[in-house]
């Protein structure tokens, strides 16, 4: 068991489309406010994002990317010099342009598509996290289909932590993403949750981001993301449970109590 409670890692989207809160942080001023509210709350870590990568997003060009995010990682890591700093971006001249101005890791929901970010990360000597997504996110809730969707996305992170270890990356720099709501139904989403054991049981630190997501909508009869917040913290609560090493989500404060309750009940380290 872990010797401290799961990380809550705060979504900072700079983009004006992204599902819940697009449009809201693309002022510098505002997101570096939203970056310090979030570590008041209990952030352990912010995850900053430039490209919306919601079902049906339009790809972001290089230079609108980069012109999105680098101020703000700048501006962020002024404000909290000794904070982790990922950047979620496909990229790998976003990715590098991230890390020279204060990123400390790379959150790839493409699982290393661009086959020069695994470089990228292994001469910057940072982390990398891999996720899975079946499709792209303009395609990728076009009916996706699985046999054995655990074994399958777990199959598929392994081989690419395996890539990610060839080009140099220590496995300890790496997590893994089973990508909930990118490219599942609800039933996938939901055996995914059910499975996270067998992700935890590969050594590798399980990254969960389910926050507001809308199998969350579904389950509940909830349209609006607004009104998700408690179907989110009851995932967190159980990712939990099933060793999930970080949460990222949209709510940190809320996510932050839910967490240390849950890791109490749960046992703590003992």
């Amino acid at each position: 068991m872990n010797a401290s409670a799961p990380m809550v890692m705060g979504i900072l989207n700079v983009t004006p489309d992204s599902f819940h809160d697009g449009g809201c942080f693309v002022d510098l001023d505002a997101a570096v406010r939203q970056a310090s509210a979030m570590v008041l709350g209990g952030a352990d870590w912010i995850d900053i994002g430039g490209e919306s990568t919601r079902p049906g997003a339009p790809s972001v060009s290089i230079d609108d990317e980069l012109a999105r995010v680098v101020p703000v990682i700048q501006a962020v890591r002024r404000a909290h010099p000794s904070l982790p700093i990922s950047v979620d971006t496909t990229k790998a001249a976003v990715a590098r342009a991230a890390l020279a101005v204060g990123a400390s890791a790379v959150n790839d929901v493409s699982a290393l598509a661009d086959p020069d970010l695994a470089q990228v990360v292994a001469g910057a000597g940072c982390g990398l996290m891999l996720m899975h997504m079946q499709g792209t996110p303009r395609t990728m809730q076009r009916q996706p289909h699985y046999d054995d969707v655990v074994a399958e996305v777990c199959g598929f992170l392994l081989e690419r932590v395996e890539r990610a270890e060839r080009a140099g990356i220590p496995r300890e720099r790496l997590w893994i993403d089973p990508g909930i709501g990118f490219g599942k139904t609800v039933s996938h989403n939901l055996a995914l949750l059910r499975g996270l054991p067998t992700l935890v049981a590969t050594g590798l630190p399980v990254l969960v981001g389910a926050s507001r997501k809308s199998f969350i909508g579904q389950v509940l009869g909830l349209d609006q993301t607004q009104d998700r917040l408690e179907g989110s913290l009851a995932v967190a609560s159980l990712a939990v449970f099933a060793g999930a090493a970080m949460l990222r989500v949209h709510d940190v404060q809320a996510t932050r109590r839910a967490v240390d309750m849950a890791w109490a009940v749960r046992g703590g380290a003992a």
